[in-house]
């Protein structure tokens, strides 16, 4: 078994290459390829096309490109546009106005993307305009919905929640089932927040948009159904029994490509560029995938998991301290490095641990992927903010880092409320999986 220090060096030294710029994938092999010969040899690394051949082979790993493309297809549908106008005509009355048409059309753009910066570019090319056209102030607007897009992952389907899976032999089903009540109470939570901060400061709502005749609204109730539709048809499916996670994907593909038709922006062009950024973001993250599968491996021979776990326990003696730990752990972690990055190469390492003290393996997939959300709006390298800054095109992301910080202080008091009770993300799971 290999010793603490020369595993938190390796550890470290990959840390490094993440943030000087080497590319994920690729640090993590060199990290696997390092530890193998220093204390293995060349026979252990010649175990590599064996442990790719066994990760792509994961029938469960083909639902990732099939939840991209369709989230690809949504992106360029003009499905947010519709969504956005639907939802304003009935939160405009409520204390902070658009901004809960924020937080509203990202929990849905989210429910049916399953990606964070996919919704904050999308509901952010809609929503920084009118928010400027009504006078609202800068800061709670793109705090907004900057930490609204973070739902992203949350709500299924994630694309986060099934490389955890598996990584961890975690039940996708019960994961997108995990997600679903803490997914609504933080939009919930996101929603109060900002209805107490317009009443105490009123100046922050701008002006109300004016209303539409009650016939109007109900007919722009229309421009919602399409990602309830898709919504529905993919996890009905699964909870039905229906079809596997990757089969539902498949499922919302047909949806997304019937709602691009019948919205008329249908193109063979338009299906081109869907594709080949299909292809980009899929073999990024495979490729990473197998990187830290063979990591995984190497670490297991080595012991590392067994090592920690005796580590952590002359620290910490309950799951409550442990849990504690990860949350500073991923709190800093996610200050310097991107989330995915950040999840698959400490999964490995994390998950004996968990399993050591006995924390559901489900309940904790939601723990971590809130822990990713907080990744994403945390100075200096939040994913989201850079993208609601790029969409904005002016000003500092500055403001966009300050207008973030309540709601990462609001996903720090979820992760305690999901401390305190766990139900919150295992009751569903519960009813749907006895």
């Amino acid at each position: 078994m290999i010793g603490f220090l020369p595993a938190a060096a390796g550890f470290a030294a990959m840390l490094a290459m993440m943030l000087i710029g080497i590319p994920v994938a690729v640090t993590l092999f060199l990290t696997a390829l390092l530890g193998t010969l220093a204390y293995l040899g060349i026979p252990t690394l010649m175990m590599f096309g064996t442990q790719t051949w066994s990760v792509l082979n994961d029938f469960i790993l083909t639902a990732i490109p099939l939840f991209i493309f369709l989230g690809e297809l949504l992106v360029r549908s003009g499905v947010a546009d519709g969504m956005y106008r639907s939802l304003t005509d009935w939160l405009r009355r409520l204390p902070g106005g658009l901004l809960h048409t924020n937080i509203a059309s990202s929990s849905l753009f989210a429910a049916v993307s399953g990606s964070s910066v996919a919704t904050a570019a999308t509901i952010g090319t809609v929503a920084i305009p009118t928010m400027e056209k009504y006078g609202y102030e800068d800061r709670i607007t793109l705090g907004s919905i900057a930490a609204g897009a973070t739902l992203g992952i949350l709500i299924p389907p994630s694309i986060n929640m099934i490389i955890y899976g598996s990584m961890s032999n975690t039940s996708i089903g019960q994961l997108f089932a995990a997600g679903i009540v803490p997914g609504i109470v933080l939009a919930l939570l996101f929603m109060v927040y900002i209805a107490v901060a317009s009443l105490l400061k009123p100046s922050i709502a701008g002006r109300t948009p004016p209303s539409v005749p009650l016939a109007q609204k109900l007919r722009n109730l229309l421009d919602i159904l399409p990602p309830l539709m898709i919504f529905a048809l993919v996890m009905g499916s699964i909870y039905l029994g229906w079809a596997t996670p990757s089969e539902s994907a498949a499922l919302g593909v047909i949806g997304a490509l019937v709602v691009t038709i019948a919205k008329r922006r249908f193109s063979f062009a338009m299906l081109h560029e869907a594709m080949l950024s299909t292809v980009k973001i899929s073999a990024m993250i495979l490729l990473i995938v197998v990187a830290a599968q063979f990591l995984n491996f190497v670490i297991g021979i080595l012991g590392v998991p067994q090592m920690l776990t005796a580590v952590v326990g002359s620290i910490a003696s309950s799951p409550l301290e442990v849990l504690l730990l990860l949350v500073v752990f991923y709190f800093v972690l996610g200050c310097f490095l991107e989330t995915l990055s950040m999840m698959i190469a400490t999964i490995p390492i994390v998950m004996p641990i968990v399993i050591h003290f006995g924390i559901d393996p489900v309940w904790f997939g939601i723990f971590l992927v809130i822990m990713m959300e907080v990744a994403l709006i945390t100075p200096p390298l939040g994913m989201n903010l850079f993208i609601v800054q790029g969409v904005r095109g002016r000003g500092s992301v500055a403001d966009v880092m300050w207008g973030s910080m309540p709601f990462v202080a609001i996903m720090l008091a979820m992760i305690v409320l999901l401390i305190a009770f766990p139900g919150i993300a295992l009751w569903l799971p519960g009813q749907m999986f006895p």
